[in-house]
């Protein structure tokens, strides 16, 4: 992990993000504090290049309305996230506390990122389904057992999800989930296929994981492999997982 330890901060990834033709990105939370919320929208305020922070606020919380208030303030605070996938509880997002908060996003219009493992896909589901209204979107694929090649019950529940047309997909945090750094293209291919078949392009955005994906990948390297699918679609198609399916959904606005 020493990749990671140092300061991984927005002019290091414009640098690294624009000879690739990204000319702006979402910053998503990494720690559970208000305070790292706080913290990515005063840089998202010095960096239009930043052009939305999915934050945190302890949606258990009785006073969740209170900080969601406060962060909505903010133009660029555009959505919230957990680390569910670190949660013990495989049924944690459809606890009461929990889902009493999410059903506060709606009256500020904010979206929620989808954080899971492959088996907490069911309550994932069920969360959904309660919960039509609500714009979802599902980080990483839900984090396949690439390196296993394990996919069958990954693909089962993976495209249940997708039948729930409130529900979007990331494509992004693949390279971690095989084997770092000897992983080969077609590793990914049968997982690629399924997010394209179960989402279609309409539903699909690009995202990078950075720099989380350097402990197994390039971002160069990153961008390659999303553009192993995406290169196979039309102009229109490409464009809308490369960028404006993001911006619809995130409802971003001009800096």
């Amino acid at each position: 992990m020493e990749r990671l330890a140092r300061d991984y901060l927005p002019p290091e990834l414009i640098q690294t993000s624009q000879p690739h033709n990204i000319s702006g990105s979402i910053a998503v939370q990494a720690r559970q504090t208000k305070e790292e919320t706080q913290w990515l929208l005063e840089y998202a305020d010095l960096y239009p290049s930043i052009r939305g922070v999915v934050g945190w606020v302890d949606l258990r919380s009785p006073s969740v309305g209170d900080d969601l208030s406060i962060f909505s303030q903010h133009k660029k605070f555009i959505g919230v996230r957990h680390v569910v996938q670190d949660e013990p509880d495989p049924r944690f997002l459809l606890g009461s506390d929990f889902l009493r908060g999410l059903r506060r996003l709606a009256d500020f219009d904010l979206t929620y990122d989808l954080l899971v493992f492959p088996h907490q896909l069911p309550a994932a589901i069920e969360l959904v389904r309660l919960l039509p209204d609500q714009h979802f979107v599902l980080d990483h694929m839900a984090k396949p057992r690439i390196k296993k090649c394990e996919i069958n019950d990954w693909k089962h529940n993976f495209s249940e999800l997708a039948r729930h047309e409130n529900v979007m997909c990331k494509l992004s945090g693949l390279v971690t989930e095989a084997n770092w750094k000897v992983w080969q293209q077609h590793d990914f291919t049968p997982y690629l296929e399924t997010a394209l078949h179960a989402f279609r392009p309409e539903r699909l955005m690009f995202g990078s994981d950075w720099p989380v994906c350097l402990l197994s990948a390039e971002y160069a390297e990153v961008v390659g492999l999303a553009n192993s699918l995406i290169d196979q679609l039309s102009l229109d198609e490409a464009a809308a997982i490369r960028g404006t399916n993001a911006e619809t959904f995130y409802g971003l606005v001009a800096d």
